[in-house]
């Protein structure tokens, strides 16, 4: 069941109240789960029960995505608001450095909680900001076209199509490999996310000039790459790597941009195996 909750954020404009929808289930150490632009929490599904067997899983909602309230008028949607205010979410929600994992803009957000010290490992599956500009245009083109027709298709027109392995195909196709896996009811509800995304334009602009340059020492870090990963191409995981020395660069074969449906077992162990190199005992 989804709930939400309100609490203070910091910004520009100083303290702010914001409301997010997030699902909690599980018990152990807290996992905090982050999607990309234009998604939901339910991005995740595939694999909430396979963590929360071992984990307090927290699924969120972005601020201006999914059933969350945009940011408050005037709040801007880059990493320095979002990401503490991720931070003051978990506090909210009486949970301490969580271990994060985070898909596109969340793998983004993950890392930039992991410099900021308020999480305790972070697994990153093709995350935002290791682009080259001709990089991130293409992806951003793409995630417009997406907007694009997401916003202009009538509901019956994308309800239509949800029921072909064809026609999720044309609606999904972009972000998965493997679409034909998605329920009609999945696509249909993601697609009507992706047109009420309240957040998703101010969310772009701000992404336009983001470059992940900092390194992460200290913490657990995965970065995750679908090897048929159609919109941030996986070539810029090896330019993650070399951002985050210390991280694992692990190849997820088969796997488009939003892997969790594509292969949800092997993702869960990406996750869970990160997750318990942070509690291992040192060498």
């Amino acid at each position: 069941m989804t709930a939400t909750v309100a609490f203070t954020i910091d910004s520009p404009l100083g303290p702010r109240t914001t409301t997010v929808a997030y699902e909690r289930k599980g018990a152990g150490e807290p996992l905090l789960l982050l999607h990309g632009i234009g998604h939901h929490l339910q991005a995740w599904h595939p694999v909430t029960d396979i963590l929360a067997a071992e984990h307090d899983v927290i699924a969120v909602d972005l601020p201006g995505f999914g059933s969350s309230e945009p940011l408050p008028p005037g709040v801007p949607y880059t990493l320095d608001t979002v990401a503490p205010a991720l931070g003051a979410l978990c506090t909210a929600l009486g949970v301490e450095r969580p271990h994060v994992a985070g898909n596109s803009l969340g793998g983004l957000l993950a890392l930039e909680m992991g410099r900021s010290n308020l999480v305790r490992s972070i697994t990153a599956l093709s995350p935002a900001g290791f682009w080259t500009e001709g990089e991130r245009r293409y992806a951003f083109a793409a995630l417009l076209a997406l907007r694009a027709g997401a916003r202009m298709l009538p509901l019956p027109a994308v309800d239509r199509l949800s029921r072909s392995a064809v026609g999720r195909a044309a609606l999904t196709g972009t972000i998965y490999a493997r679409p034909s896996r998605r329920s009609p009811e999945a696509v249909v509800a993601e697609t009507l996310a992706l047109r009420r995304a309240t957040g998703f334009e101010d969310t772009l602009a701000a992404g336009g000039s983001v470059r992940f340059t900092a390194d992460v020492p200290g913490l657990p870090v995965t970065i995750a790459w679908g090897t048929r990963d159609r919109l941030l191409l996986r070539r810029q995981g090896v330019r993650a790597k070399h951002t985050v020395p210390g991280a694992r660069l692990v190849r997820l074969p088969g796997c488009g941009h939003v892997p969790m449906s594509d292969d949800p077992a092997l993702v869960a162990r990406v996750v869970l195996d990160t997750a318990r190199r942070a509690t291992a005992p040192a060498a």
